[in-house]
């Protein structure tokens, strides 16, 4: 009988420790594991590599001084080009940065997913990418084209958050949105991967909900499954909702002054999931959904 998979995202987040390589699923300002990611702020667990498409995920962490290392090919809100909290870490030195292109990031997971030290890839040749991260290899094909490739590392992850639409108990998780993202790759790339979700269903729901080819995550790679309904807000969760765009604003408008910050940190994230979903209620906007 395969194991029961379910508990919080505090109790998830209580396996982090220190210093660990942290892949965060999604893209941008979509379907993020954001539930986890404030579980997180709740903890004690920093000097972290943040291995992730970023979004809020990554500015939250920078702006609670979590982050080492960002390993990412951009950062963004999607509406809004550049997420404010890692401009401004960046623009103060914050945290190492390695800056990927968008194929040598997926590369560096699927190496890592094959257990593989790397990957080679022509992504990368004849860009500042080589310059601006000297501690990238070149390789040359063993055969008669005798092609020079990047060697892009495996980015091997010590655990993955994700969030997904739907998953069971057992740990297999279904996207029913436009987008699969990378999360398998983050999941199959770590250690420990743990996944968030709107609802845990029975398994034989996923038929039914949008087929086999939807199955996104396999149970073999989950440690964890937590059941955070609005687990991604502010960012989307489509087909479920949408990205609350006036709560997106008002964060990068309190991310922009320090004082209106610590307003912003006080009213969202200093209490649990709960606290934050009432204060969202009481803001305004799309809401948290229910």
């Amino acid at each position: 009988m395969t194991a029961d998979k379910r508990m919080t995202a505090d109790e998830a987040v209580a396996r982090l420790a220190d210093g660990m390589t942290v892949g965060i699923g999604g893209w941008g300002s979509r379907r993020k594991p954001m539930a986890l990611v404030r579980a997180l702020l709740r903890s004690d667990v920093t000097d972290l590599t943040v291995v992730s498409c970023g979004g809020p995920d990554v500015g939250l962490l920078a702006a609670a001084g979590r982050v080492r290392r960002l390993v990412a090919p951009f950062v963004t809100l999607d509406s809004i080009p550049l997420e404010p909290h890692y401009r401004a870490a960046r623009e103060h030195g914050a945290f190492e940065l390695t800056e990927l292109d968008e194929a040598m990031f997926l590369w560096g997971l699927t190496a890592a997913a094959h257990r593989l030290p790397f990957l080679p890839v022509r992504a990368g040749l004849g860009s500042d990418v080589m310059t601006v991260n000297p501690g990238l290899r070149t390789v040359t094909s063993p055969y008669e084209d005798g092609e020079e490739l990047v060697a892009v590392p495996a980015l091997t992850l010590d655990a993955a958050l994700v969030h997904l639409n739907r998953a069971d108990r057992r740990g297999n998780a279904q996207y029913l949105g436009p987008e699969p993202y990378l999360d398998d790759l983050f999941c199959e790339a770590a250690r420990e991967a743990y996944v968030s979700c709107e609802r845990i269903v029975e398994t034989g729901e996923f038929a039914r909900d949008g087929g086999p080819q939807t199955l996104l995550v396999q149970r073999h790679r989950v440690t964890g499954v937590v059941e955070a309904p609005g687990g991604a807000h502010f960012t989307s969760c489509a087909p479920d909702y949408d990205r609350d765009e006036v709560f997106q604003a008002a964060y990068a408008k309190a991310a922009a002054d320090p004082g209106a910050w610590r307003e912003f940190a006080d009213r969202f994230l200093t209490g649990d999931e709960d606290a934050y979903r009432a204060a969202v209620a009481d803001f305004g906007g799309a809401g948290a959904p229910a």
